[in-house]
């Protein structure tokens, strides 16, 4: 605020001399006629003269009618006489003294006045955002342990990438304790992981646990319109690094400005190659940075520059991956604490409920329970609130209102009770933990599995039931109804997804053998992530693909139809259980199994199950996602494996 009275207080003083000056040098006046000697003498003696003043050789003078006038005076002597014979009131004047004040002033004022301003200007600039004179100066900002509340204790679900990190931060403390075996300190550090995993966290309990200090800045600060900011910006960074040695200093989204050198159509030099380049050198040039330590953190390690990457520059490559069911865990109990669980609540089985789920997912998810919990005017957060959030994380708010016809009811339970029976008869597959007609984002309908155990690889039984999993809701309606709809669309796509990649990726055909086709090619100038599947197999071998795809897609449905044939009354009860209850939890699907005489081994005993509520599948584990969905609207991507 002072600031803000300060620059007014100085427009205020500004203005007034304006006005001021305005007002001395334009005061108003009568207009003066230009009158000859001649025509003022015969005024004189027609006695229409008044008053005159006379200075220096001009006479100026006020007539009878109250005009003004004025004429320059020649040497006559008869002059002074004329005028007392006609009574005129004579007034004499020396030459009028400017003072030297108002003469400096007037000759001086414009260019004192654009000087002034220009100073105003230029403070400005450079007190404000903009800092428009001192753009080739780093833009980092140093944090210190006040700044930053964040510690490790706030970090959880990534012990390797703390140890990493911990062992840096011991170093720069108790340097002595590692070079005394003639080790050296990691010049730089780079964290890489999927989004939302916690490396920007990382780097914040970083800052509020070391005792040295601390540079922040993200990849786009180097860069501007401006030729040789880039560069500028980072000798600048490291050179206050080098005056706070020892240090370290944090650049977020490092791709931003890494990016592989000869990428793009611009050409080999741009503004973001040079400011690379300059970034290289100071981290391993001629000049040593003793003491200062670069962490960068990015979800895209593979668009980085091979300069970039190897040891001396980037000495460590931490990877903080997707936290598995036990740092899940963890870190839903870091953000218990800073919110009032009801004594309910489970964390445990929200873990295992969450698989995929990322530290930002975990977060976002507490925060929906938080606020779902204010909106029913709860003291705590119960485990049916927290259910419900995670639901609506992971699938989007329900539907209630959206107006389905009884025949899409019908379709869309006979679709789902497909799915479920299916995934609850074939050995290789996950357990079913909800099936519900409850429409949710885009999708009518949903069936959903969770693994029993975190899934890394997957055997090719797995993927062929998996496949059985996706058409069983097609196969259900084409038994029941006679007919399909295009409620399985998504399901037919993913399923195709699935078996190109057992055909030409992971070598799972019988008819193509232990072979990959196809090789993702990457156009240099066009940019690292713009590239298209080289073909590099002949147009037979492409026939036999596209029939081996066919023959693991028709072969799934062939035994899906099989399967549902032999337990249609099963099917029409669970399609007639999910109309009448909307939601089916596994317990309530055992049950419909166990009364048809048909018991499954699918409900986990190690770990009690929910009921009546949907948990996240990952990439990973395979499950049946959102399937009816209404025509006209986009068909969600399908989700990867492996």
């Amino acid at each position: 605020m002072s600031t803000f009275y300060k620059n007014l207080s100085m427009w205020l003083v500004i203005g007034l001399t304006m006005i001021l000056l305005f007002n001395m040098f334009n005061k108003p006046q009568k207009p003066i006629v230009e009158m000859s000697y001649s025509d003022f003498l015969t005024s004189v003696e027609a006695g229409s003269v008044t008053h005159v003043v006379i200075q220096k050789e001009e006479i100026t003078g006020t007539a009878s009618a109250g005009t003004s006038f004025k004429t320059i005076i020649p040497n006559d002597s008869e002059l002074i006489p004329l005028l007392r014979k006609a009574g005129v009131n004579i007034q004499v004047k020396q030459e009028e003294q400017t003072p030297w004040y108002v003469t400096v002033l007037v000759s001086w004022f414009p260019m004192l006045l654009l000087i002034g301003v220009w100073i105003f200007f230029m403070r400005q600039m450079q007190m404000g955002g903009g800092r428009a004179m001192s753009f080739g100066k780093s833009r980092a900002r140093l944090m210190d342990s006040e700044h930053s509340k964040v510690t490790f204790k706030d970090v959880a679900g990534i012990d390797e990438a703390k140890e990493e990190l911990s062992e840096i931060i011991d170093f720069l403390k108790d340097p002595k304790k590692f070079t005394r075996l003639g080790g050296r300190i990691p010049k730089g550090v780079l964290l890489a992981g999927a989004p939302g995993t916690g490396k920007t966290l990382l780097a914040k309990a970083i800052a509020g646990e070391a005792n040295v200090p601390f540079f922040s800045i993200s990849g786009s600060d180097f860069v501007e319109m401006f030729v040789g900011v880039g560069a500028s910006r980072v000798r600048d960074l490291f050179t206050q690094g080098k005056k706070s040695a020892p240090c370290i200093i944090f650049i977020d989204e490092i791709d931003a400005v890494g990016r592989h050198r000869g990428a793009g159509l611009g050409g080999g030099h741009d503004e973001r190659e040079q400011t690379l380049n300059q970034l290289l050198v100071e981290m391993d040039g001629f000049e040593a940075n003793e003491g200062v330590i670069i962490i960068s953190a990015t979800n895209r390690p593979d668009v980085l520059d091979p300069a970039l990457l190897r040891p001396g520059r980037f000495d460590r490559q931490v990877v903080v991956p997707i936290p598995d069911i036990k740092g899940r865990e963890m870190i839903l109990n870091v953000y218990g604490k800073k919110t009032p669980l009801d004594e309910d609540v489970n964390l445990a089985v929200l873990a295992r409920g969450t698989p995929g789920f990322t530290g930002a997912d975990l977060e976002n998810m507490v925060n929906e329970a938080a606020l779902l919990a204010a909106r029913n005017n709860l003291d705590k957060i119960t485990m049916d609130i927290l259910e419900k959030a995670k639901d609506k994380v992971m699938m989007g708010a329900e539907r209630r209102s959206m107006i389905i016809t009884e025949k899409e009811k019908k379709v869309t339970a006979l679709h789902e009770a497909g799915h479920a029976l299916v995934a609850m008869l074939l050995p290789n597959t996950d357990p079913i933990h909800k099936v519900t007609i409850i429409p949710r984002g885009r999708a009518l309908g949903l069936t959903q599995q969770l693994p029993l155990d975190e899934k890394h690889t997957h055997s090719k039984s797995y993927l062929k039931d998996t496949l059985c999993i996706l058409m069983g809701g097609r196969a259900a309606e084409n038994l029941v109804l006679g007919e399909i709809t295009t409620g399985s669309g998504n399901d037919i796509e993913r399923a195709t997804e699935i078996a190109r990649k057992m055909v030409c990726e992971w070598g799972m055909s019988e008819e193509m053998g232990p072979l990959t086709f196809g090789k993702k090619e990457e156009h240099i100038f066009l940019g690292k992530e713009i590239g298209q599947q080289q073909r590099n197999f002949s147009e037979s071998t492409a026939v036999l693909i596209d029939a081996a795809i066919k023959d693991l897609i028709t072969t799934a449905n062939e035994t899906v139809h099989h399967l549902l044939s032999k337990h249609i009354a099963i099917l029409k009860d669970l399609a007639e259980k999910l109309l009448e209850k909307e939601t089916l939890a596994l317990d309530d699907i055992e049950a419909i199994m166990v009364a048809h005489g048909k018991p499954s081994a699918k409900l986990p005993t190690a770990v009690p199950v929910a009921p009546v509520v949907a948990d996240a599948v990952d990439d990973a584990a395979v499950s049946v996602v959102p399937d009816e969905k209404p025509i006209e609207e986009e068909t969600p991507p399908p989700a990867e494996l492996g």
